[in-house]
């Protein structure tokens, strides 16, 4: 039996500065620190960055820092996503985003069962969740101790409406409602 759990929707407003994700995630830096004899849990982040993961910088088939916005969703999962293993039948892809006529929807593997949605000026959707315990770990060097994935939304949505829910702690699931009224979609948030 399933059981799902509701995300609760944070809302930003960026005029306010603040200094997450201020350190860039670098291709030398990814690959040091995903090597590194040092990590605490090397499973656990070999899980939450490695092949396949919605939070691995090489999930687009080069490097992108996740922590970058990217538009997601003017892409189809299948030609932009290649399953980690080609060769391995058993390995799986744990992302997948699609369009149904209502909403854009977003199904990612989450590595445990907290997570953060959090959606910026009505532009940016962000995905975080921390793996390692420290305070302000989104202003430091944040891929040692959490996890991001920032998204552009597609400019027809109603995204005062998006819900998020994570089913059996690991499946996050978002729908994010197409808007029907075109006067509304560059309304300036409400808060």
């Amino acid at each position: 039996m399933s059981s799902y759990k509701q995300v609760e929707i944070q809302i930003e407003d960026q005029t306010t500065p603040h200094n997450k994700w201020c350190h860039p995630l670098k291709e030398d830096g990814f690959a040091n620190f995903i090597t590194s004899k040092l990590l605490d849990n090397p499973t656990v982040v070999h899980k939450i960055f490695g092949a396949g993961s919605f939070f691995s910088p090489l999930l687009f088939g080069k490097f992108f820092d996740p922590s970058d916005a990217f538009p997601l969703w003017e892409f189809e999962s299948d030609s932009l996503i290649m399953p980690p293993n080609l060769h391995n039948s058993s390995s799986h892809r744990n992302i997948d985003w699609s369009q149904t006529d209502n909403d854009f929807v977003l199904r990612a593997e989450i590595p445990g069962n907290t997570v953060e949605v959090c959606i910026e000026n009505g532009k940016i959707m962000e995905i975080s969740g921390q793996w390692r315990q420290k305070r302000e770990w989104k202003s430091g060097l944040w891929w040692e101790y959490g996890y991001v994935r920032r998204i552009e939304l597609p400019e027809q949505t109603d995204w005062r409406k998006t819900e998020a829910r994570v089913k059996n702690d690991i499946v996050l699931e978002i729908k994010i409602p197409k808007n029907t009224r075109e006067s509304t979609v560059d309304a300036p948030p409400q808060y």
